[in-house]
């Protein structure tokens, strides 16, 4: 994202030095043109072009960088600390590359806190452990889940924190409410791209929602606070990402509420849903013209051997006239190592076996089934 800024600030600068070496005269002829011609000359409207968008958003499934969780005591005891060790080079460098790379953070980042009682799984990271979300890429996080308060009051506010001091942005979770509902809105190239974000994966309800006062999440069990945040999010934005933290743990079948809410967040203002959660690969669906991807599942969270990928949204056109296109870039998760799949037929059909009007070409380019 920044590199695109940066360059057309170069490319700004050193037209303004050429022009000031050639003292504005006219490379073509050294004749001054007539001061009325002058005049009107200035007085014109100069028509430009409209930039051309040429952006790529990139979006994980599930992470996981508790200290004493399988992939992080592999990461230290068997691939001596590099990260690369355990996420194919080629998917850094594509999160890397990306103008916007998401990341579902289910963990809390502290030093602080205690286990929720009664709970089977929590999860807590050292602030330390972001060096790794750094090394991945990570632009911002989604943080409306059911591990993020795991922890605890202080955990949760101590997680907010470090990731602002590391310069990574959250969505989805706050010190109130007001900053929970708050959509990311990023400008990229004139283009303005929300994200929002919230959770309905709990069964037992451990995280709270932010009150008024008081840090949490923003839920979604009842869907209607959340469509009005994905509304005033296409008020102030182009394009709508909207994620979600939903499913039936490891199970490629939908829930009946995913097709029915992922319908009204596009009716509300959604341009594209992704989904979190299931720990595995669930279907896609077009609503609308509009791209639901159900669940992208583990990316990098435990020891299982299952199939799973990158999501990358390609948004190309102009900021008037803008086109969104996905492409799936397969990968491998098995003994707490995700692997890039040169032949990516197995995520491929996979995927289109679940699907409910969607299809994959060779090249992992997303299409509507009509």
């Amino acid at each position: 994202m920044m590199k695109r800024t940066l360059s057309l600030l170069l490319t700004a600068a050193l037209l303004l030095v050429t022009t000031c070496a050639c003292g504005g005269a006219d490379p073509v002829s050294s004749q001054s043109a007539p001061a009325s011609q002058s005049a009107a000359a200035s007085s014109a409207p100069v028509q430009t072009e409209p930039e051309k968008l040429d952006l790529t958003l990139a979006f994980t499934g599930d992470i996981n960088l508790d200290d004493d969780w399988y992939v992080m005591q592999y990461l230290k005891n068997s691939a001596g600390g590099k990260l690369s060790a355990c996420i194919d080079p080629v998917l850094l460098e594509k999160m890397n590359q990306a103008d916007l790379c998401c990341i579902n953070n289910e963990f809390a980042i502290s030093d602080r806190g205690e286990k929720l009682a009664g709970k089977a799984y929590t999860f807590r990271a050292k602030p330390q452990n972001i060096s790794y979300l750094k090394e991945m890429g990570a632009d911002l996080v989604t943080l409306a889940n059911n591990h993020i308060y795991d922890y605890g009051k202080d955990a949760f506010n101590d997680t907010l924190d470090n990731l602002s001091k590391a310069g990574i942005d959250y969505v989805g979770a706050g010190h109130n409410k007001a900053e929970a509902i708050k959509p990311l809105v990023y400008d990229l190239n004139g283009l303005k791209v929300a994200y929002v974000n919230a959770t309905r994966a709990e069964l037992t309800l451990y995280t709270p929602d932010a009150g008024e006062d008081s840090p949490g999440v923003l839920s979604c069990y009842d869907p209607a606070q959340f469509k009005e945040v994905i509304a005033q999010a296409k008020q102030q934005a182009d394009l709508v990402v909207c994620c979600v933290h939903w499913g039936i743990e490891y199970s490629y079948e939908l829930e009946q509420v995913q097709k029915d809410t992922a319908r009204a967040y596009i009716d509300a203002g959604a341009d594209v849903i992704v989904g979190t959660h299931s720990h595995c690969l669930q279907g896609i669906e077009y609503y609308k013209g509009a791209p639901i991807f159900y669940n992208l599942g583990n990316f990098w969270f435990n020891e299982k051997d299952l199939l799973t990928c990158l999501l990358e949204l390609h948004v190309t056109g102009t900021k008037e006239d803008w086109k969104l296109d996905a492409t799936i870039v397969p990968a491998h998760q098995a003994g707490c190592v995700t692997k890039y799949l040169t032949d990516g037929s197995s995520v491929y059909n996979l995927l289109e076996s679940i699907s409910v009007n969607a299809g994959i070409k060779p090249d992992g380019t997303v299409y509507e089934k009509k």
